[in-house]
C-alpha cells in the first residue's frame, strides 16, 4: 500500500444460527457484498463470542438452543453495544404462523432488533438492508 491511500476496512458482519448449511451460505453471500463476516454455531457460542470483539452489524437466527435465542442475543447486543445493528433473519413466521413486526413501537421495545427479515434472503435485498443500517446513519 503507497504511503498516501487509506486502507479500505471491511465492516464485519456477525453471522449466528444453529443451522451450519445455512450459516456457510449466508456467509458466503456477506463476503461477495464486500464484508467479512465471522459466524458463531448458536446463541452459547455468540454470547462468548461478543465477549471478545464488537461486530459492525449482526444477523441472528431466531430459534437456536432456545424459541428466542434471537431475542435474547439482540436485548444483550444492544445493553452491551447500543450502536451495533441487529437483524434478526427466521423461518419462524413461515413454521409457526407466528408473524413478528418492528412496525410497533410496543413491538420496538421488546425486540431488540433494528430489522426483522424472513430467510432465503436474496443478496440484492441483503445488500439493501445491510447498506441501510451500517451507511444510512
Amino acid at each position: 500500500m503507497k504511503s498516501n491511500e487509506v486502507e479500505k476496512v471491511r465492516p464485519v458482519i456477525f453471522l449466528v444460527d444453529d443451522d451450519i448449511d445455512y450459516l456457510e451460505q449466508l456467509k458466503i453471500q456477506v463476503e461477495s457484498l464486500g464484508h467479512t463476516a465471522v459466524i458463531a454455531n448458536g446463541q452459547k457460542e455468540a454470547e462468548r463470542m461478543l465477549e471478545a470483539f464488537v461486530p459492525d452489524l449482526v444477523i441472528y437466527d431466531l430459534m437456536m438452543e432456545n424459541k428466542d435465542s434471537g431475542f435474547i442475543l439482540a436485548y444483550k447486543t444492544k445493553k452491551r453495544y447500543p450502536d451495533v445493528p441487529v437483524i434478526i433473519a427466521t423461518a419462524a413466521s413461515a413454521e409457526t404462523g407466528i408473524v413478528f413486526s418492528l412496525e410497533k413501537e410496543a413491538d420496538k421495545q421488546w425486540i431488540r432488533a433494528d430489522k426483522y427479515l424472513e430467510k432465503g434472503l436474496r443478496t440484492d435485498q441483503l445488500q439493501r438492508e445491510i447498506n441501510k443500517l451500517l451507511f444510512s446513519k
